[in-house]
């Protein structure tokens, strides 16, 4: 399994897994504008030339919004997810952001423990946020440790 940005070609196979997990999924149009944009990080896990997962981010200031996570079925518990939050997180700090937030599923149990695993909290809710079906998301956020050298005179 390698992990990459994820490029035009991944776009396809993106959307393919976009339409079989999510109620309202990213379309390939979705994915080739937000790739445009240079302010959004997209990652892809590749099993040959396939992409099978990928993750997505917007970045403002010194904040990130992570947009998608989502791994092929088939693939699912060989902590591709994982390693797909973890390059996300690499990136953040590599950019300077001092917080990184998501949504999920208030009932998405496998995912929500993920996040913790990954050391994001629960630090919100927001009220009817998904649609098909109608349910509540956790606000989730991570923010890295910043380790600072003090010096003694």
């Amino acid at each position: 399994m390698v992990i990459s940005r994820m490029k035009t070609e991944d776009v396809t196979d993106a959307a393919r897994i976009e339409e079989k997990i999510f109620s309202t999924p990213w379309s390939e149009q979705s994915f080739l504008e937000a790739l445009e944009q240079e302010y959004t990080v997209f990652f892809a896990a590749k099993k040959k030339e396939h992409c099978v997962g990928y993750i997505g981010a917007y970045f403002a200031a010194d904040e990130a919004e992570i947009t998608n996570v989502a791994v092929e079925m088939e693939y699912r518990r060989r902590h591709i997810a994982e390693a797909l939050v973890a390059e996300m997180q690499k990136e953040a700090a590599g950019r300077g952001t001092h917080s990184i937030f998501l949504e999920v599923r208030c009932s998405n149990t496998g995912a929500i423990a993920l996040y913790q695993k990954m050391g994001f909290s629960i630090c919100g809710t927001r009220r009817g946020f998904y649609e098909k079906p109608k349910e509540d998301a956790y606000v989730m956020v991570y923010t890295p440790e910043i380790s600072t050298t003090t010096g003694e005179d």
